[in-house]
C-alpha cells in the first residue's frame, strides 16, 4: 500500500506540475527573437525548445515581480489601509483569535479532539482575512473605474496653467472616494516635506493599481527629463480608459463561464462537509482508510487543476 500511495503522490505531483505550466500565462515574445535584428537586418532564429519551455516561468516570474513591487512586503496595518478597513493591527489580531477558538470550540463539541478540530479553526482563523482581501479587490476595482476621470482632469488642471501639486489638490476636491481619499493623504504627505514623485509612489504601495503605476512612472519621468505632462496624460488617459471598457465586456461575456467553474469547485467540498457533519461515521472513513486518503488527495489535486484550467480559460490580460 506504502509503494501504491508513492507512485500516486508522484503522479499527481506530476499532473499538478504540467497543470500549472498550462494555466500560467504565455510570455510575451520578445523582439529579439521573432523580430529584427538590429544590427544584422535580418530575422533571426525562432526561439528554441528550451525558450518555449520557458516562456510561462518566465512570464510567472515577470507577473510576480510586478507583485511584488505593488504588494511586497505589506504590513497588516497596510492591509486593513488598503481595504479602507478603519481597525488596528491589534484588534484585527483579536478578531482573528475570535473566529479561531469560536471555530475550534464548535468543531471541539461537534466532532471532538478529531481533524475535523485543527481544520475549522484553521478555516476560521483565516477568514477574516479572506474578508480583508475581498474589500481590497472591490476598493482597487473602484479605484481602477474612476482613474480615467481622474486623469482626464488632472491633464485639464495642467493645461489651466496649474503646478502639479496644485493640480493634485484640484482633482482632490472634485473626486469621490478612494480617489479623494488617497490624493488628499498624497498632499499630506508633500506637505509635510516628502517630494511629488515620491508622494505619488508610496499611493501605489497603498492603491496597488497597476494602471496607477504607469500614470506615476510617467510623472517620475517627465520631472527628470522634462516634457508635456498634459499631452502625456491624455494618452494615458485614452489607453486606461480602453483598457477598463475592454475589461468590463470580457468580464461580462465569461460571467456564466466563471461562475461554473466556481460552483463546479466548491460543490464537491459542500458536499463532503455536508455528509460529515450529518453522518460523520460514513465520511469519515475517507479520512481513517490510508486508500480514502488517497482518493481525497487525488480528488483535491484534480479540482485545483480543474479550477485552474477554467481561470486559464476565462482570464483575458488586457
Amino acid at each position: 500500500m506504502s509503494s501504491i500511495l508513492l507512485l500516486s503522490l508522484i503522479a499527481a505531483a506530476g499532473v499538478l506540475l504540467a497543470g500549472v505550466a498550462v494555466a500560467l500565462p504565455p510570455a510575451i515574445r520578445r523582439a529579439e527573437t521573432y523580430g529584427w535584428d538590429a544590427g544584422a537586418g535580418n530575422r533571426s532564429q525562432p526561439a528554441s525548445l528550451r525558450d518555449r519551455i520557458n516562456q510561462p516561468f518566465q512570464a510567472f516570474a515577470e507577473r510576480s515581480g510586478r507583485q511584488r513591487r505593488l504588494n511586497g512586503g505589506l504590513t497588516l496595518a497596510e492591509h486593513l489601509a488598503r481595504a479602507d478597513i478603519k481597525l488596528r493591527s491589534s484588534e484585527f489580531v483579536m478578531i482573528q483569535l475570535a473566529f479561531l477558538l469560536v471555530g475550534a470550540l464548535l468543531s471541539l463539541w461537534r466532532f471532538g479532539f478529531a481533524p475535523q478540530f485543527v481544520i475549522a479553526g484553521v478555516v476560521a482563523y483565516l477568514l477574516p482575512m479572506r474578508f480583508v482581501k475581498f474589500r481590497q479587490r472591490r476598493r482597487l476595482k473602484t479605484f481602477n473605474g474612476r482613474l480615467p476621470d481622474m486623469v482626464g482632469l488632472l491633464a485639464n488642471a495642467l493645461k489651466a496653467g496649474l503646478s502639479l501639486p496644485q493640480a493634485i489638490e484640484a482633482v482632490a476636491r472634485n473626486s469621490t472616494p478612494p480617489i479623494s481619499d488617497e490624493l488628499t493623504r498624497a498632499l499630506r504627505e508633500m506637505s509635510l516635506g516628502s517630494s511629488t514623485p515620491q508622494a505619488l509612489v508610496n499611493m501605489v504601495r497603498r492603491v496597488g493599481s497597476e494602471d496607477f503605476d504607469l500614470i506615476v512612472t510617467a510623472i517620475t519621468i517627465q520631472a527628470s527629463v522634462g516634457g508635456n505632462l498634459a499631452r502625456i496624460l491624455d494618452g494615458i488617459s485614452h489607453t486606461i480608459r480602453q483598457r477598463v471598457q475592454m475589461k468590463a465586456q470580457i468580464s461580462a461575456l465569461t460571467a456564466q463561464m466563471r461562475a461554473s467553474g466556481w460552483i463546479i469547485t466548491l460543490l464537491p467540498f459542500i458536499v463532503a462537509g455536508i455528509l460529515n457533519i450529518i453522518t460523520p461515521s460514513y465520511f469519515g472513513v475517507m479520512f481513517t482508510d490510508p486508500g480514502g486518503r488517497v482518493l481525497l488527495v487525488l480528488a483535491g489535486i484534480s479540482i485545483f487543476i480543474g479550477n485552474m484550467l477554467v481561470r486559464r480559460i476565462t482570464n483575458f490580460r488586457v
